[in-house]
């Protein structure tokens, strides 16, 4: 029995499989929490990756022949000379370079933007905070040596003092300084926003390479972003599309054909495969859930029982769940908002049902927004920890236009890494067939309606946005 470690270096915590890389069957499982905050000293995710291996190893056997990292999207990781950070890295929800971000895309066109690295930057990606940087830390700016993801860090810190710091295509196309059609870094695009300097970048690896090895011989393969990551656990292929419920809300498929998006709806990455992974994310997912459970009092499954317990519609509440600002539409300014408010309707079991509906209209609206770029919705795929709420699957069910199945609970974006390393350590054309399996639910009825409402609410609130 061979055994491999992924590692899915998330917002919030890293969590790390222990699994057997002939069948995918997870072994052991460990965590441990980061700090809270948009920006955060990156030692911590080294900390964090080396406790959660630690207690997923703790009741497992055997050596680690490979390792791999999935990592939150678009982070700044700054170092200098040393291999020091500069400063603590901004992380992909910090939306502080709103003003950069609007700068790049009229200096340089959306049209051109999208065709050059496939997608329209937002306040999310690497490019507009190293142009913040560069505005609002100049002398912070000119100690950069090199500039990495957060996935690129811990594989760095994983590896034996000497390697060279590596990526793949799929994280790095969320850059906003590389291109997905040739596969390369556009240094030049980086340099524009970073006022002329050139920090050294990760080298590129195919899916199945390897980065180096730790101290002990373990390879650590490329690694990859964390949605690249779930698409590979999930064993997605053309015509799925993964809904996935976590800290921010993203809707990803997998497609054989690059996209680019003028509009900026759409951000077309690559996947983890050699193939491409079209995406809309939104800022605003779980923690739309939370809060209104405790405006409500109650827990998530005291929110469930409410929210179940209400008709389709929600009695004619309307919440746009945008509490923190949002990154699809592009309004980092924008806050909540709670429509259709009457003597009637104003009861917990409606604000709790509307808060369901907010979150996955917005993520039923990103649906839209891929089919308008060409992708085929076979089916949709549905995971993340508000995933297994009830109420979330009786909504979701009826809103997505396409038959919705719930695989079984798993840490998908630490399985993909973990599917990853298996691939790299065996050299096979192909990644390892594990199987996933879930279950579809059934369709229910008001989902258009509900949609309905809900775009009638954002453009009174925000106009035409895009």
């Amino acid at each position: 029995m061979t055994l491999v470690i992924g590692v899915d270096s998330s917002t919030q915590s890293t969590k790390a499989l222990v699994v057997e890389a002939e069948t995918g069957r997870v072994l052991g499982e460990g965590r441990s929490p980061h700090p809270e905050g948009t920006e955060v000293d990156p030692h911590a995710w080294q900390v964090a990756c080396t406790r959660a291996m630690s207690a997923a190893r703790a009741n497992v056997p055997g050596p680690i022949a490979a390792i791999a990292v999935a990592g939150q999207q678009h982070g700044m990781v700054t170092v200098d000379a040393d291999g020091e950070p500069v400063r603590p890295a901004l992380l992909w929800n910090d939306t502080r370079s709103a003003a950069e971000t609007e700068q790049l895309v009229h200096k340089h066109g959306a049209y051109r933007l999208a065709e050059l690295t496939g997608s329209v930057p937002v306040p999310s990606f690497t490019v507009t905070k190293l142009a913040w940087l560069a505005e609002h830390e100049p002398e912070a700016a000119d100690r950069v040596a090199r500039v990495l993801l957060p996935h690129d860090w811990v594989s760095w810190t994983l590896s034996e003092p000497g390697t060279e710091p590596a990526t793949d295509r799929g994280d790095a196309s969320g850059t906003g300084y590389f291109s997905p059609r040739a596969g390369e870094w556009l240094p030049d695009l980086l340099s524009d926003a970073f006022g002329g300097r050139a920090p050294a970048l990760p080298r590129l690896l195919g899916p199945a390479e390897a980065g180096g090895r730790t101290k002990e011989g373990t390879l650590v393969a490329a690694g990859t972003g964390d949605n690249m990551g779930a698409a590979l656990g999930l064993n997605a292929g053309p015509g799925d599309v993964v809904v996935s419920l976590g800290t921010s809300g993203t809707v990803f498929a997998v497609t054989e054909q690059g996209s680019a998006d003028p509009t900026g709806f759409v951000a077309g990455f690559c996947d983890a495969t050699g193939r491409y992974l079209p995406l809309v994310c939104t800022l605003n997912a779980a923690r739309v859930l939370t809060t209104t459970a405790t405006l409500l009092g109650t827990d998530l499954a005291g929110l469930d029982e409410l929210a179940l317990r209400a008709e389709p519609g929600s009695g004619g509440l309307v919440f746009v769940p945008y509490l923190d600002g949002e990154r699809t539409p592009n309004l980092p300014d924008a806050s909540g908002t709670l429509t259709g408010i009457r003597r009637g309707n104003l009861t917990p079991e409606n604000v709790a049902r509307s808060a369901v509906e907010g979150m996955l209209c917005g993520l039923a609206d990103g649906l839209a927004e891929l089919r308008r770029v060409g992708v085929q919705a076979r089916r949709v795929l549905l995971i993340g920890g508000a995933a297994r709420s009830a109420a979330v699957q009786a909504v979701a069910s009826g809103l997505f236009d396409a038959p919705v199945e719930v695989p079984e609970p798993a840490e998908y974006v630490a399985l993909g890494a973990a599917r990853q390393a298996a691939w790299a350590l065996s050299g096979a054309a192909e990644p390892p067939d594990w199987r996933v399996h879930g279950e579809g639910l059934a369709a229910t009825d008001g989902g258009a309606a509900v949609r309905t409402a809900y775009t009638a609410a954002v453009a009174q609130l925000h106009g035409p946005v895009g």
